[in-house]
Parts: C-alpha cells; sequence; structure tokens
C-alpha cells in the first residue's frame, strides 16, 4: 500500500494532530537546550568556570561522575573553581543531546552522551540533567547526575 507523505510545514497548524503540535511548540526549547549542553562542551573544553557556572539554577543539586554530591549554587560554584581551572586532561570532551523529555512545559529531563577522546582510547559518561526554564525563557542545570560508562 503507498502513501504519500505530505511535510508538517504544508499542513495548517489546527489540522495536525495534538502530538505534532506540541512537538512543534516544543522545538524552539529543544534547541535552547542543545544550546545550553554545548556550552556545557565549550566551557568544559575552554576551562572556564565563571561561564559554565553562570548555566545553573541557584537551587541546582549536582552529582559528579565521580559520586560527589554539591547541593546548591555556592556549593557547585566553590568546587567548580577549585577542580576545573586545573584539570588535566590529554584529549577533548563532546556532548550530545541523546534524549529530552518534557516533564511539564518549563521542566526536561536531558540524556547526554558525554565522550573524552584521548590517544589512550575513548571513556564515556552518561550525564542526566533536569533542566528548567526560567520566567525570561533561559533554561537552567536545575540538577544534575553523572555517571562515568565501565566497559565490560
Amino acid at each position: 500500500m503507498n502513501q504519500e507523505v505530505v511535510p508538517t510545514e504544508a499542513i495548517p497548524a489546527e489540522a495536525l494532530p495534538a502530538e505534532a503540535a506540541a512537538t512543534e511548540a516544543e522545538s524552539a526549547d529543544i534547541e535552547a537546550i542543545k544550546h545550553v549542553v554545548a556550552t556545557v562542551e565549550r566551557t568544559q573544553r575552554a576551562k572556564d568556570a565563571e561561564g559554565f557556572l553562570a548555566l545553573f539554577h541557584p537551587d541546582a543539586l549536582w552529582t559528579t561522575a565521580h559520586g560527589k554530591v554539591l547541593l546548591g549554587l555556592d556549593a557547585i560554584a566553590a568546587f567548580t573553581r577549585a577542580v576545573l581551572p586545573d584539570a588535566v586532561w590529554d584529549g577533548d570532551v563532546t556532548y550530545e543531546v541523546a534524549h529530552t523529555r518534557f516533564l511539564r512545559p518549563d521542566v526536561a529531563a536531558v540524556k547526554v552522551r558525554q565522550v573524552y577522546h584521548s590517544a589512550e582510547g575513548d571513556t564515556e559518561g552518561t550525564p542526566l540533567y533536569v533542566m528548567t526554564r526560567q520566567d525570561d525563557g533561559r533554561w537552567l542545570l536545575h540538577v544534575g547526575q553523572n555517571t562515568e560508562v565501565r566497559s565490560g
């Protein structure tokens, strides 16, 4: 059975199913979330503690890949300022949004694929970020749990 596929931009929004309309409404938010994750990557590579910290909600909860729990922006800032500028690695790190689930229109769970590329081989992390959209439209990191992926 052959069916013609019609691009959704050719269909008036009121004729689309509710799921399609919601997806269109979320697309700008998804792009903003991807931008935050790209900024995490950029600031990590640049060892830019202040740029990284600007991405956090004041009440954030952050758990590092090694299990250190940081409660609130002050604790996250103290840890980041002490560790990030002097961090030593011999390769690059990349961050890619793997999946986004909107829990509410202003709250998103974001699964990230994090890869450290080095001469010894790649290692992977799998952070989960809970991000919240602020009244001004910015998305901020509100909760983060990073987990190292171990092979074997």
